[in-house]
């Protein structure tokens, strides 16, 4: 029986174009990232590294980049975030049938962004029994760190939990701690239909 629900954000809640910074960035001549800076950004996303710091850190390795461009190429993979989700997320705080969580890879750019451009993130964030963004609990998915780490601050059963993300290296790695999971595919699937895609755990 499933008690708790977690959520993902991007491509859950929020759109994402994923290529959306290194478009951007090839927009600057910018048309390979090394292992070096896929790492500062791993870095960037457990809290690991500041803001300041990933910034001069892309503008020491890309001398084109000033911090504003760096800024805007790091936030244009953020699209919109559609308001009948919301609501969906609403209800099923009000109904009170499920604990709720939420479980994002994030960082302190792209969340201060959303701050900024969704009026109703705080009320999102609301609905919410706990609210874990990487960047603040200095770990990240797959690491199965960061799931036991949700079990053991909750108190919750793997077994009694649906875990929902549109990245299945994260499922696969919940699946493996014995969550239930819903690998969310965001170009035909939409976190609204839960009950009707994943009717056979409810």
């Amino acid at each position: 029986m499933i008690k708790t629900i977690i959520f993902d954000f991007g491509d859950v809640f929020i759109n994402l174009d994923k290529q959306g910074t290194n478009k951007k960035l090839k927009e600057m001549n910018i048309e390979y990232l090394p292992e070096s800076i896929t790492a500062k950004n791993r870095d960037y996303e457990q809290g690991f590294v500041t803001s300041d710091e990933i910034s001069e850190y892309y503008r020491t390795e890309y001398p084109q980049l000033d911090s504003d461009n760096f800024v805007d190429s790091w936030n244009s993979m953020l699209l919109d975030f559609p308001e009948y989700r919301l609501k969906f997320i609403q209800k099923l705080a009000e109904e009170k049938n499920f604990k709720l969580i939420l479980l994002s890879n994030t960082n302190d750019h792209h969340i201060e962004y959303i701050k900024k451009e969704v009026p109703f993130f705080k009320d999102f964030q609301d609905c919410f029994d706990a609210f874990y963004l990487s960047h603040e609990i200095g770990m990240r998915k797959p690491n199965p760190d960061i799931f036991e780490y949700v079990l053991d601050q909750n108190n919750l059963k793997a077994e009694e939990c649906l875990f929902i993300d549109d990245t299945s290296e994260n499922t696969d790695a919940a699946k493996k701690l014995g969550f239930h999971t819903w690998n969310i595919e965001p170009t035909r699937e939409d976190v609204i239909d839960l009950f009707t895609t994943k009717s056979d755990l409810f």
